[in-house]
C-alpha cells in the first residue's frame, strides 16, 4: 500500500543498539558501575545539604543551646557555687563549665542525625536519600558527620558564651582529651540520633528518645557533680553511663583532673573504650541501615 511506513533497515538500528551496548561511546555496558570507589562528590553533597539545613535555622540550633547552657551555667552557680566552693580543685563554675560544653554538643548531635531520616519518612520524601548513587556506608558517613559538624559549633558557640561570662576560666591543660573526648561524645550521639531516625515513625518516638534517654543520662552523668559524693550503688550506675566518661574525659582536658579513677591512665582507657564503644555502635547501625529495615517497608 501507498500510505505503508517504510520498514526501518538494519543499517539505521545499528548505531542505537551498539550505543546501548556501550560500543563506540563513553557510556559502560549496561550493569556495570559507573562509580568506583567512594563516590566523594555524592558524599559531599549529602553532607553539604545536612549541614546547610541546620544553618538555615542557626538561631535555633546554634544560638539556642548556647543560650541555654548559659542559663544552666548562671543558676547552678548562684545555687551551689557561693561561698567559694571548689571541686576537683577548681571553682565550681570552672568545674561545670567543661559539662556544659560537651554535654550540649552531644545533645545538639542526637538532634540533628535523628531528624534526617525520619523528616523523609514522614513528608513522604525518604526517596530522595535512598535513590541516589550512595552506599549505605557513605548515606551513614554523611549525615553522622554533619551531626558532629553541628556539635562542633555549638561548642565552640557555648565556650565562647561560658568564657566572656565573669567569674569563669577556660583554661585547656591537655587538648587531646578536649578534641577526642568531645568527638567521641559527638559521634555516639549522632549514631544513636541515627538508629532512632530509623526506628521511629513519627516525631512522638523521637522525642521519647529523647526525654526518657538521652535528657536522663545527661544529667545524670556527673555534669554538677563528682561521683565519690554518691553511694557506692549510685557510683557503679554512674560508671555504667557512657555519658560519663565522655563529661569527665572532656573535663580532664580542661582541668587536668577527673573523677573518672587516679592518674592519666584511666582516663586514657576511657578514651579507647569510647573509641570501641563508638566503633561497635557505627556496625550495628550501618548493619541495621543496610537491611532496610522500617526504611523500605
Amino acid at each position: 500500500m501507498a500510505n505503508q511506513a517504510p520498514a526501518a533497515s538494519p543499517k539505521s538500528e545499528a548505531p542505537f543498539d551498539k550505543a546501548l551496548a556501550g560500543e563506540g561511546t563513553r557510556f559502560p555496558p549496561r550493569g556495570e558501575p559507573v562509580i568506583t570507589g567512594i563516590n566523594r562528590i555524592g558524599l559531599w553533597s549529602l553532607y553539604m545539604k545536612e549541614v546547610r539545613r541546620f544553618l538555615k535555622v542557626h538561631t535555633q540550633t546554634i544560638w539556642g543551646p548556647a543560650v541555654t547552657t548559659l542559663l544552666f551555667l548562671v543558676i547552678f552557680t548562684v545555687a551551689l557555687g557561693r561561698g567559694g566552693r571548689e571541686v576537683l580543685g577548681a571553682p565550681f563554675a570552672d568545674f561545670v563549665a567543661p559539662g556544659l560544653i560537651v554535654m550540649g554538643m552531644m545533645q545538639n548531635a542526637f538532634a540533628n542525625s535523628s531528624f534526617s531520616l525520619l523528616s523523609g519518612k514522614i513528608q513522604g520524601t525518604i526517596i530522595d536519600l535512598l535513590m541516589p548513587p550512595l552506599s549505605y556506608g557513605e548515606l551513614m558517613t554523611g549525615i553522622i558527620a554533619a551531626a558532629v559538624t553541628r556539635a562542633v559549633i555549638v561548642g565552640g558557640a557555648v565556650g565562647l558564651a561560658i568564657a566572656v561570662w565573669p567569674g569563669v576560666s577556660l583554661t585547656i591543660a591537655h587538648w587531646w582529651a578536649v578534641i577526642w573526648f568531645g568527638l567521641m561524645g559527638s559521634m555516639m550521639l549522632a549514631l544513636i540520633g541515627l538508629a532512632t531516625s530509623i526506628w521511629s515513625e513519627k516525631f512522638d518516638h523521637n522525642a521519647a528518645i529523647t526525654n526518657f534517654v538521652v535528657a536522663p543520662l545527661s544529667l545524670l552523668s556527673g555534669t554538677f557533680y563528682v561521683i565519690d559524693n554518691l553511694h557506692g550503688a549510685f557510683q557503679a550506675v554512674s560508671r555504667a553511663n557512657p555519658f560519663f566518661y565522655v563529661i569527665s574525659g572532656f573535663r580532664y582536658g580542661f582541668l587536668g583532673e577527673s573523677d573518672i579513677g587516679a592518674g592519666s591512665g584511666a582516663v586514657v582507657q576511657a578514651a579507647l573504650g569510647l573509641g570501641a564503644l563508638n566503633l561497635l555502635m557505627a556496625l550495628v547501625v550501618y548493619r541495621v541501615l543496610k537491611s532496610g529495615w522500617k526504611l523500605k517497608d
